[in-house]
Protein backbone atom coordinates (compact mmCIF):
# COMPACT_ATOMS: atom_id res chain seq x y z
CA UNK A 1 0.00 0.00 0.00
CA UNK A 2 2.85 2.51 0.57
CA UNK A 3 4.19 2.09 -2.88
CA UNK A 4 0.50 2.62 -4.12
CA UNK A 5 0.28 5.80 -1.96
CA UNK A 6 3.48 7.30 -2.75
CA UNK A 7 3.67 6.58 -6.56
CA UNK A 8 -0.35 8.73 -6.24
CA UNK A 9 1.52 11.66 -4.39
CA UNK A 10 4.23 11.66 -7.12
CA UNK A 11 1.43 11.47 -9.60
CA UNK A 12 -0.75 14.40 -8.49
CA UNK A 13 2.23 16.31 -7.43
CA UNK A 14 2.95 16.12 -11.00
CA UNK A 15 0.34 16.63 -12.76
CA UNK A 16 -1.05 19.56 -10.48
CA UNK A 17 2.57 21.11 -10.36
CA UNK A 18 1.64 23.31 -7.02
CA UNK A 19 5.48 25.03 -7.24
CA UNK A 20 4.69 26.09 -10.86
CA UNK A 21 1.94 27.43 -10.34
CA UNK A 22 3.15 30.16 -7.82
CA UNK A 23 4.41 32.28 -10.76
CA UNK A 24 0.95 32.03 -12.39
CA UNK A 25 -1.00 33.04 -9.38
CA UNK A 26 1.55 35.90 -8.83
CA UNK A 27 0.78 37.12 -12.44
CA UNK A 28 -3.41 36.88 -11.95
CA UNK A 29 -3.36 38.23 -8.70
CA UNK A 30 -1.12 41.41 -9.89
CA UNK A 31 -2.00 44.63 -7.42
CA UNK A 32 -3.97 42.84 -5.19
CA UNK A 33 -3.09 43.40 -1.74
CA UNK A 34 -1.98 40.62 0.67
CA UNK A 35 -5.28 39.94 2.14
CA UNK A 36 -7.07 39.50 -1.09
CA UNK A 37 -4.47 37.15 -2.50
CA UNK A 38 -4.88 34.68 0.90
CA UNK A 39 -8.64 35.01 0.36
CA UNK A 40 -8.51 33.85 -3.69
CA UNK A 41 -5.94 31.20 -2.92
CA UNK A 42 -8.16 29.57 -0.27
CA UNK A 43 -11.64 29.75 -2.59
CA UNK A 44 -9.25 28.60 -5.90
CA UNK A 45 -7.90 25.37 -3.36
CA UNK A 46 -11.34 24.64 -2.31
CA UNK A 47 -13.34 24.78 -5.13
CA UNK A 48 -10.09 23.00 -6.93
CA UNK A 49 -9.65 20.04 -4.22
CA UNK A 50 -13.52 19.62 -4.20
CA UNK A 51 -13.92 18.34 -7.93
CA UNK A 52 -10.96 16.26 -7.64
CA UNK A 53 -12.44 14.56 -4.50
CA UNK A 54 -15.98 14.39 -6.13
CA UNK A 55 -13.99 12.88 -9.70
CA UNK A 56 -12.18 10.94 -7.11
CA UNK A 57 -15.19 9.47 -5.67
CA UNK A 58 -17.86 9.35 -7.98
CA UNK A 59 -15.34 8.51 -10.88
CA UNK A 60 -16.02 5.13 -10.96
CA UNK A 61 -19.33 5.03 -11.08
CA UNK A 62 -19.23 7.54 -13.65
CA UNK A 63 -17.45 4.85 -15.90
CA UNK A 64 -19.51 1.91 -14.87
CA UNK A 65 -22.73 4.16 -16.37
CA UNK A 66 -21.35 5.29 -19.26
CA UNK A 67 -19.97 1.46 -19.97
CA UNK A 68 -16.39 2.43 -20.14
CA UNK A 69 -14.10 -0.26 -18.42
CA UNK A 70 -11.08 0.14 -16.19
CA UNK A 71 -8.35 -0.96 -18.83
CA UNK A 72 -9.70 1.74 -21.20
CA UNK A 73 -9.96 4.23 -18.86
CA UNK A 74 -6.32 3.64 -17.87
CA UNK A 75 -5.18 3.66 -21.41
CA UNK A 76 -7.00 6.88 -22.68
CA UNK A 77 -5.48 8.36 -19.21
CA UNK A 78 -2.23 7.45 -19.17
CA UNK A 79 -2.00 8.30 -23.06
CA UNK A 80 -3.17 12.03 -21.95
CA UNK A 81 -0.62 11.90 -18.61
CA UNK A 82 1.70 11.17 -21.32
CA UNK A 83 1.12 14.44 -23.77
CA UNK A 84 1.13 16.61 -20.81
CA UNK A 85 4.68 15.38 -20.01
CA UNK A 86 6.05 15.84 -23.16
CA UNK A 87 4.77 19.80 -23.27
CA UNK A 88 6.19 19.69 -19.61
CA UNK A 89 9.97 18.71 -20.98
CA UNK A 90 9.49 21.04 -23.88
CA UNK A 91 7.48 23.90 -22.02
CA UNK A 92 4.10 24.36 -23.71
CA UNK A 93 2.38 23.43 -21.57
CA UNK A 94 3.83 25.87 -19.16
CA UNK A 95 3.82 28.83 -22.02
CA UNK A 96 -0.33 28.08 -22.42
CA UNK A 97 -0.51 28.37 -18.32
CA UNK A 98 1.50 31.46 -18.85
CA UNK A 99 -0.76 32.57 -21.95
CA UNK A 100 -3.60 31.86 -19.83
CA UNK A 101 -2.73 33.61 -16.84
CA UNK A 102 -2.03 36.81 -18.66
CA UNK A 103 -5.24 36.44 -20.57
CA UNK A 104 -7.22 36.72 -17.44
CA UNK A 105 -5.16 39.07 -15.25
CA UNK A 106 -5.85 41.70 -18.42
CA UNK A 107 -9.20 41.47 -17.57
CA UNK A 108 -10.34 44.51 -15.12
CA UNK A 109 -12.99 42.36 -12.62
CA UNK A 110 -10.88 39.31 -11.12
CA UNK A 111 -13.65 38.70 -8.69
CA UNK A 112 -13.57 35.19 -10.30
CA UNK A 113 -10.05 34.06 -10.40
CA UNK A 114 -10.28 31.72 -7.88
CA UNK A 115 -12.70 29.60 -9.95
CA UNK A 116 -11.09 30.41 -13.71
CA UNK A 117 -8.58 29.44 -14.50
CA UNK A 118 -7.24 28.90 -10.71
CA UNK A 119 -9.29 26.21 -9.50
CA UNK A 120 -10.06 25.12 -13.16
CA UNK A 121 -7.94 24.05 -15.41
CA UNK A 122 -4.96 25.24 -13.16
CA UNK A 123 -5.70 22.68 -10.18
CA UNK A 124 -8.34 20.64 -11.24
CA UNK A 125 -7.63 20.02 -15.22
CA UNK A 126 -8.46 17.45 -17.37
CA UNK A 127 -4.74 15.38 -16.75
CA UNK A 128 -5.50 15.98 -12.82
CA UNK A 129 -9.46 14.68 -12.81
CA UNK A 130 -7.97 11.84 -14.99
CA UNK A 131 -5.30 11.00 -12.79
CA UNK A 132 -7.45 10.78 -9.47
CA UNK A 133 -9.70 8.63 -11.20
CA UNK A 134 -6.92 6.49 -12.55
CA UNK A 135 -5.73 6.37 -8.82
CA UNK A 136 -9.05 5.02 -7.43
CA UNK A 137 -9.31 2.56 -9.80
CA UNK A 138 -6.32 1.20 -8.93
CA UNK A 139 -6.51 1.32 -4.90
CA UNK A 140 -6.00 -2.00 -3.69
CA UNK A 141 -8.04 -1.83 -0.31
CA UNK A 142 -10.38 0.27 1.47
CA UNK A 143 -7.54 1.89 3.50
CA UNK A 144 -5.72 2.52 0.31
CA UNK A 145 -8.29 4.21 -1.29
CA UNK A 146 -8.70 6.60 2.36
CA UNK A 147 -5.02 7.44 1.79
CA UNK A 148 -5.77 8.12 -1.60
CA UNK A 149 -8.05 11.13 -0.22
CA UNK A 150 -5.30 11.94 2.38
CA UNK A 151 -2.76 12.35 -0.54
CA UNK A 152 -5.12 14.17 -2.63
CA UNK A 153 -6.08 17.16 0.70
CA UNK A 154 -2.24 17.25 1.05
CA UNK A 155 -1.19 17.87 -2.64
CA UNK A 156 -4.07 20.76 -2.31
CA UNK A 157 -2.95 21.85 0.42
CA UNK A 158 0.49 22.18 -0.98
CA UNK A 159 -1.03 24.07 -3.97
CA UNK A 160 -2.18 26.93 -0.91
CA UNK A 161 1.11 26.79 0.66
CA UNK A 162 2.68 27.39 -2.98
CA UNK A 163 -0.05 30.25 -3.62
CA UNK A 164 0.88 31.96 0.04
CA UNK A 165 4.71 32.06 -0.21
CA UNK A 166 4.25 32.66 -3.98
CA UNK A 167 6.53 35.99 -3.92
CA UNK A 168 9.29 33.96 -2.16
CA UNK A 169 8.98 30.76 -3.65
CA UNK A 170 10.02 32.88 -7.35
CA UNK A 171 12.45 34.69 -5.81
CA UNK A 172 14.37 31.43 -4.31
CA UNK A 173 13.76 28.93 -7.36
CA UNK A 174 14.55 32.11 -9.99
CA UNK A 175 13.72 31.33 -13.96
CA UNK A 176 16.45 28.94 -14.64
CA UNK A 177 15.93 26.21 -11.68
CA UNK A 178 11.73 26.40 -12.79
CA UNK A 179 12.74 25.22 -16.15
CA UNK A 180 15.02 22.64 -14.90
CA UNK A 181 12.59 21.42 -11.59
CA UNK A 182 9.23 21.46 -14.58
CA UNK A 183 11.73 19.27 -16.89
CA UNK A 184 12.25 16.92 -14.19
CA UNK A 185 8.94 16.84 -13.07
CA UNK A 186 7.84 16.10 -17.17
CA UNK A 187 10.37 13.35 -17.41
CA UNK A 188 8.69 11.93 -13.78
CA UNK A 189 4.93 11.98 -14.84
CA UNK A 190 6.32 10.22 -18.62
CA UNK A 191 7.56 7.25 -16.97
CA UNK A 192 4.57 7.46 -14.48
CA UNK A 193 1.90 7.64 -17.75
CA UNK A 194 3.63 4.82 -19.36
CA UNK A 195 2.75 2.72 -16.19
CA UNK A 196 -0.11 3.32 -16.63
CA UNK A 197 -0.93 2.80 -20.47
CA UNK A 198 1.22 -0.69 -19.61
CA UNK A 199 -1.33 -1.56 -17.25
CA UNK A 200 -4.02 -0.59 -19.25
CA UNK A 201 -2.80 -2.72 -22.06
CA UNK A 202 -1.83 -5.68 -19.66
CA UNK A 203 -5.81 -5.69 -18.35
CA UNK A 204 -7.06 -5.51 -22.06
CA UNK A 205 -5.14 -8.89 -22.74
CA UNK A 206 -5.93 -10.06 -19.24
CA UNK A 207 -9.20 -9.90 -20.19
CA UNK A 208 -9.56 -11.03 -23.72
Amino acid sequence: MLNYLINAFATLFVTIDPIGLAPMFLALTSGSSQKERTKIALQATMIGGGILLVFLVAGRGLLAALGISVPAFQTAGGLLLLIIAVEMIFEIRQKRKSHTAEKVASEPDHRQLAVFPLAIPLIAGPAAISAVILLSADAPSDLAYGGLIAVTITVVALCLISFILASAIEKILGETAQMVLTRLLGVLLAALAVQFIADGIRAFILAS
